[in-house]
């Protein structure tokens, strides 16, 4: 199923995006969707944060749509929060919008975007001596240089995103042994050569 058709995925339009593009509110968000239900005083030990600025934003992400309460997780004064989506899509008029505050909300988000992973690539290259060695072997950062039009560029990442996610239904569950969460980076780009 495409992503702009799966329910999992939410589309951000210039509201919601106005509403995520905050760098803590894009971790936690992450954080949410990546780990699981928690609250925010769990959040802000995770980020490094004030528990009063986690629940702010947790807030915030609640008010455009991205968390909800984990109502089944909470005990007494607890308040869970769950990431309501699997995963966003970013549509590029957003960064042509005629709204110069949406056009600079959408150049955060990217700039964000970018930022984490390449932090998630460097965490991984700083740990890796501590995975088994199955998953040495099993890694991957490699770049390829190809002379492409802009159509045949669509082509090819389209067809990466398909491949991935032909994988989303043989993804294994948490309680497989040996499975991992595993992060895949794509980035198409032209580049000047002159």
């Amino acid at each position: 199923m495409p992503e702009s058709q799966n329910p999992q995925v939410r589309q951000l339009d210039a509201r919601s995006l106005r509403g995520l593009a905050h760098p803590l509110r894009m971790q936690l968000l992450d954080a949410l969707r990546f780990g699981g239900p928690a609250t925010a005083s769990q959040l802000a030990a995770k980020l490094g944060e004030s528990s009063g600025a986690t629940s702010y934003h947790l807030r915030q992400l609640a008010e455009y749509g991205f968390v909800e309460d984990a109502p089944e997780r909470g005990k007494g004064r607890e308040r869970w929060w769950k990431a309501i989506h699997h995963g966003l899509r970013f549509d590029d008029a957003l960064l042509t919008d005629s709204d110069p505050a949406v056009r600079g909300a959408a150049d955060l988000y990217l700039h964000e975007i970018a930022t984490t992973q390449t932090r998630d690539l460097s965490t991984w290259l700083g740990n890796r001596g501590s995975w088994p060695e199955e998953w040495s072997r099993a890694w991957d950062m490699s770049s390829a240089t190809l002379r492409l039009t802009p159509e045949l560029t669509q082509e090819l990442v389209e067809k990466m995103h398909a491949l991935v996610e032909s994988y989303r239904d043989r993804a294994a569950s948490r309680d497989t042994p040996g499975a991992e969460q595993v992060r895949f980076h794509t980035h198409a780009f032209p580049i000047r050569t002159d």
